[in-house]
């Protein structure tokens, strides 16, 4: 189903785009995630709407059937990042945000140690302090973070779109099943094209 309307307040939330997660192969070119998601942010920065940049510094550190594939990972980082047991190390540079989101002080930069930005961050908070009522989400992992956070939102009050040329995951069928099943529950889904179109109706 296509995005139908954006709130007057609408923030745009980009799920851990940094260095550390988006190495890894995933489903769909990384170029077209993170230049979707810059298209995104110039827009909502031009109409000085909210833009959120989340980064994942950790994870909860909670027992799951995936946290041996996790620990497999972590050399990585990438398991670490989606929740696997027990501590990890992580490179120097694995929380950096990608230099192309162009993030700046007018951004709202939040660090996440869970899979929701939500979980432990005073995001709400700082969303309800600038009237937003609705977000766009764009962003890794589909099933993960993104999934995650769209829910959390949902349950919070918030209207919640998913730009899912925007999104990507390790596997096509992890990204998919988010993108046309579980995210529907919680969420609109549609392009970053439909976004876009969408931000004119919105008044400066």
């Amino acid at each position: 189903m296509p995005a139908t309307a954006l709130d007057p307040v609408t923030a745009l939330v980009a799920i851990d785009l940094q260095k550390g997660i988006v190495g890894p192969p995933m489903a769909h070119p990384v170029e077209q995630v993170v230049g979707n998601t810059v298209a995104l942010a110039d827009a909502f920065r031009a109409r000085e709407l909210p833009v959120v940049l989340v980064n994942v510094a950790g994870g909860p550190g909670v027992r799951t059937d995936r946290s041996a594939a996790m620990a497999a990972a972590a050399g990585t980082g990438a398991g670490a990042a989606m929740g696997g047991a027990g501590p990890r190390e992580f490179p120097a540079d694995f929380a950096e945000l990608l230099p192309e989101l162009g993030a700046s002080d007018a951004d709202i930069l939040v660090t996440k140690r869970a899979v929701s930005a939500f979980a432990g961050t005073g995001l709400e908070a700082r969303l309800r302090e600038r009237s937003v009522t609705q977000i766009v989400l764009t962003g890794v992992a589909t099933s993960a973070g993104v999934e995650s956070t769209a829910r959390a939102a949902s349950d919070l009050g918030f209207h919640v779109t998913v730009a899912t040329d925007a999104c990507s995951d390790r596997s096509p069928v992890e990204h998919d099943f988010s993108a046309t099943t579980a995210l529907t529950r919680f969420a609109e889904t549609g392009t970053t094209a439909e976004v876009l179109a969408l931000l004119p109706e919105l008044a400066r």
